[in-house]
């Protein structure tokens, strides 16, 4: 089971010089936004928090960032502590609550600073480079991506493609049922492993194989739960499944710690809460994403 803290910025190890200290075997998940489709601002959601998918991911000395929402702005005020840096930047999808945060992310100001930014999920004709600049072109916004002073690399690969971003580290991937496509990740560093899946749309009785094989027994799994069973039923089609599916797949595939993740921006911090009652209740242990949140296999 997954060690589990919600740490902020003082509860974190520091080195002499003020950075966190990692060893080199040392494997862990912090999530900086676990909203999904809009960031929310209001005083009921402060416990679960408002914030876009972003994740932090430390294997060793390597860092990992997943999706650009609207956390990486707070992940990127965190990392300019760090800097120079050298960093894997891996997107499980281009739609705007996954990408948004980019254009405000401090570290790629900096020229001392190196990233690889990458896509699974894009055709060659369009490709992550020229669908991010596109996001990032007037009248939509009013610097272009040559705005940035570190290095940025841009990267598409193919889904299904097992990736080395690092010593010691692999990355599986596969496709996700989401409009304009999706990517799974799964992680694994130390024998250890942590799989990122977020923004696919399960059928009804009918379990997808693709995230099956990618979980098969991880250690921890965040996975799309932005609804519930019973409001699943007016939402078909729109990309999106529910954390009792999440639950489902992670009990057939043996995983260790299921984190519902992702969720729908009118699901208030009671409604989270119940959420958490009930899938604590069914399986214990088992965790509702909350940004601060730290995760350990």
């Amino acid at each position: 089971m997954a060690r589990e803290k919600v740490a902020g910025k003082d509860q974190r190890r520091r080195n002499t010089n003020g950075h966190e200290s990692t060893g080199p075997d040392d494997f862990y998940v912090r999530l900086w936004g676990v909203r999904g489709s809009i960031a929310c601002a209001a005083a009921n959601i402060v416990r679960y928090g408002g914030n876009t998918s972003s994740l932090e991911v430390r294997c060793g000395d390597k860092l990992l960032m997943f999706d650009c929402g609207t956390g990486a702005r707070y992940l990127g005020h965190a990392l300019a502590r760090e800097t120079p840096l050298d960093v894997d930047i891996f997107l499980s999808h281009t739609h705007f609550d996954h990408i948004c945060g980019l254009p405000f992310f401090i570290p790629f100001f900096d020229k001392r600073n190196r990233f690889r930014i990458h896509a699974g999920h894009l055709s060659p004709k369009l490709g992550v480079r020229r669908v991010l600049a596109e996001m990032m072109m007037e009248p939509l916004f009013p610097v272009p991506l040559e705005i940035f002073a570190a290095a940025i690399e841009f990267h598409d690969f193919s889904l299904g493609e097992t990736l080395h971003p690092g010593p010691g580290i692999t990355l599986r991937t596969t496709p996700l049922n989401h409009p304009n496509g999706a990517t799974g990740y799964r992680i694994e560093y130390g024998g250890k492993s942590i799989c990122y899946l977020t923004d696919t749309e399960h059928k009804i009785g009918e379990p997808d194989r693709n995230i099956l094989r990618l979980i098969e027994g991880a250690d921890v799994v965040l996975y799309d739960s932005m609804y519930t069973d019973a409001e699943f039923g007016c939402r078909v089609g729109w990309g999106h499944s529910t954390w009792q599916e999440g639950a489902r797949l992670c009990q057939a595939a043996g995983v260790k710690t299921f984190v519902a993740f992702h969720h729908d921006p009118d699901h208030d911090d009671h409604f989270m809460d119940q959420v958490g009652k009930e899938l604590t209740a069914q399986h214990p242990g088992w965790l509702v994403a909350r940004e601060g949140m730290v995760l350990r296999p």
